[in-house]
């Protein structure tokens, strides 16, 4: 079994970061150039920097991943077929492709089962205020590089946005282009959130950061203020 890191904070929330690793566990063979796993297919870059940040500001627990989405993706519904992707951003990812339903049901077992039950009994433990959903997105697409994606930063949500609408005012407010439910939409990829948040009426901030926005150490210290403030003006408004 392929467990989270477990970051513990007395503060009323609970951070989640899904896509914070690039690690492969032994054993599994993703039949890709080592250097990919560098890349944003294989990791949401600089999550894991800014989660553990923002967990020591605002004194707030953290579940944090410890392995690659393309070895399996945590954001996904174990029923879907993305989940164990077998292609990313025009990457082939041939291990995936030759893996079998065996295989799948696996790294179901070992990797994302037990990442969601902790989740779970976390806020069975402790039911927080709210939650906040940490992700980062590329500036472009390698599939479409035309298409710039202009926002420093996202707000996704599906159908409760209580914590996403005074989240998007607070970021604006700093003169931030915010996404909103941008670059793509919380009402399609939500899956962690849908489940622990939405499906138990808990209040969710589900933020995306431009990726190059937090490559290095005064990026992640610069985000992890602004989001810090916005938090906390997220939870005043919830309350």
């Amino acid at each position: 079994m392929t467990a989270p890191r477990m970051i513990d904070g007395a503060a009323p929330l609970l951070l989640i970061a899904d896509h914070a690793s690039n690690a492969v566990p032994p054993g599994v063979d993703l039949g890709i150039d080592p250097a990919l796993l560098d890349h944003h297919i294989a990791v949401d870059i600089g999550t894991a920097a800014l989660a553990e940040a923002l967990a020591r500001s605002l004194s707030a627990p953290a579940i944090i991943a410890t392995v690659s989405r393309l070895v399996i993706d945590l954001n996904r519904d174990p029923h879907v077929a993305g989940l164990v992707p077998i292609a990313s951003d025009g990457h082939v990812i041939t291990g995936n492709v030759t893996a079998g339903a065996g295989e799948r049901d696996l790294r179901i077992a070992a990797i994302h089962a037990p990442y969601h039950a902790a989740i779970a009994a976390k806020i069975a433990r402790r039911r927080p205020e709210m939650l906040v959903s940490i992700h980062s997105f590329t500036p472009r697409l390698a599939t479409a590089p035309e298409l710039a994606r202009p926002w420093p930063v996202g707000i996704l949500y599906n159908s409760d946005d209580r914590a996403a609408r005074p989240g998007i005012a607070a970021l604006a407010a700093r003169g931030l282009h915010v996404g909103d439910n941008e670059p793509y939409s919380g009402r399609d990829l939500n899956y962690t959130m849908n489940r622990h948040a939405e499906a138990a009426g808990l209040p969710y901030l589900g933020v995306e950061i431009r990726n190059d926005g937090i490559a290095d150490a005064a990026g992640v210290a610069h985000w992890t203020t602004v989001l810090a403030d916005t938090i906390h003006h997220v939870l005043r408004a919830l309350r």
